[in-house]
């Protein structure tokens, strides 16, 4: 017996119709009008869009930093993913310097394996340029299933890399299929500013924006761009913040270089006003790069709407304002930057891109789905729903209103940077390689149900 889904608007990342999804055992297997509903368990979409599941293609999850762990792992955090929409994920596993590229995948794959609730793919951070490190890099694509790396330009001392390691990067990648990301801050100049501030007796958590001016990000991204284009490699640009950094991928683009750029829904909804809020409030909007004046989320919408942005991810690095955001009571730099935000990722674009008017259903789910899938070597398994495709398949209702909040939320954290927004869309039912992983406000999957996925190797697409 198979599930037929119907009554239902399909939405994919090109075209919006009225037809029935029938999903056999693991996979898609028809779509069409009126489709012969005996022996199947049926499922009324109706009033609902169905569409391909969310894929977010940042998170981190159970990771180490700034002295402590993130608060969810793979079990909690892909919870709060399937409830929000999304059926896969490709979270990070950090390579160490010194250490091999795939001890790195390894200790990931342990963190993951048996607790992930739905699918999840891994990107693999790169930590030094050794050559042992570069030798790697196709053995990791071709061998493992992992097609795209990370460089940090921030964060001095702890993940931060030189231009020389980040050039002999994308020079691996350009030349094996390979895709760089890269975290663009000037991470000299922010060390720099933080040293001046602390020493000014500035501690609170506004300063941890204000030492990382905008011009830090535009400089990186800028410069990151350049790297790329001499070493004739693509580029993916994560949580992109501002108009400055939006601008420099744009421009890039129209030099035609494969850029690409992705931004997350706390850019969009959070600005500097709310590092100032009171009893230390604040430390919740404390990542990087860090929130933004708010008139760069109207240039951030229309960069998406205009699809100069390419990618909508989450960054969810989640960690408690109680006993782990304190450990910078009384020094910003010492708070563990990153917010929770995998759970309400595509409701936050729903309400300000749909909603809004800025967009519709088709480039929701090209942001949210299809587009992560193609840059990362998922598609067509995964973002379509087309037959054979992975029967991972949301019905979103764009009437159902909720608020958001910690009180009510699935993630293993105890503060929401979107507390109290009111947002209408959410899934009705949620299906992960035709199980169902949730419906409504309900988790109805499992432990372990989530396989690794590999990825196909890149190839530049035209999004």
């Amino acid at each position: 017996m198979g599930i037929l889904i119907r009554g239902g608007t399909v939405a994919t990342a090109t075209d919006l119709y009225k037809a029935d999804v029938l999903i056999e055992g693991e996979t898609i297997s028809a779509i069409g009008e009126k489709l012969d509903a005996q022996g199947h368990e049926s499922v009324d979409a109706g009033g609902a869009f169905v569409m391909p599941g969310g894929i977010d293609p940042h998170t981190h999850l159970d990771m180490p930093f700034g002295g402590t762990v993130t608060a969810d792992d793979f079990e909690s955090g892909t919870r709060g993913a399937a409830l929000g929409g999304t059926t896969c994920i490709v979270d990070f596993a950090l390579h160490t310097r010194g250490d091999s590229l795939h001890n790195a995948l390894n200790t990931w794959h342990a963190k993951a394996d048996g607790k992930a609730l739905i699918d999840y793919g891994f990107h693999l951070t790169i930590a030094d340029g050794r050559a042992e490190t570069m030798a790697e890099i196709p053995k990791i694509i071709d061998e493992q299933g992992v097609n795209s790396f990370k460089v940090f330009m921030a964060y001095k001392h702890v993940l931060q890399v030189d231009d020389e390691t980040i050039f002999k990067t994308l020079q691996a990648c350009a030349k094996h299929g390979g895709l760089v990301q890269v975290h663009a801050e000037n991470g000299d100049v922010i060390e720099v500013l933080v040293k001046q501030t602390l020493a000014a007796g500035h501690t609170d958590p506004k300063y941890h924006a204000l030492s990382r001016p905008v011009e830090c990000e535009g400089e990186a991204t800028h410069r990151a761009i350049r790297l790329a284009e001499i070493a004739g490699a693509p580029l993916y640009v994560v949580h992109v913040s501002s108009a400055m950094a939006a601008d420099a991928i744009s421009d890039g683009r129209k030099r035609g270089l494969a850029i690409y750029g992705e931004t997350c829904p706390q850019y969009l909804v959070c600005d500097f006003s709310d590092y100032e809020r009171p009893n230390f409030e604040g430390a919740k909007y404390v990542l990087s790069p860090p929130i933004r004046d708010k008139w760069n989320q109207n240039v951030l919408l229309r960069k998406l709407k205009n699809m100069e942005l390419h990618a909508f991810g989450s960054d969810h690095c989640s960690f408690n304002l109680c006993g782990q955001k304190e450990l910078g009571k009384s020094d910003f730099s010492k708070i563990p930057n990153g917010a929770p935000t995998i759970e309400d990722r595509l409701a936050i674009l729903w309400d300000v891109g749909v909603n809004g008017g800025l967009m519709g259903p088709t480039q929701f789910v090209a942001l949210g789905s299809t587009n992560p899938a193609k840059l990362f070597g998922l598609f067509p398994r995964k973002g379509a729903l087309v037959a054979g495709a992975d029967a991972d398949v949301v019905i979103w209702d764009p009437n159902a209103e909720r608020t958001i909040s910690a009180k009510t939320h699935h993630m293993n954290v105890d503060n929401n940077v979107f507390e109290g927004r009111k947002v209408k869309g959410r899934p009705r039912f949620v299906y992960s390689r035709g199980t169902k992983v949730a419906e409504g406000d309900a988790f109805t999957g499992r432990k372990g149900h989530g396989k690794f996925q590999k990825s196909a190797k890149f190839f530049p697409v035209q999004l």
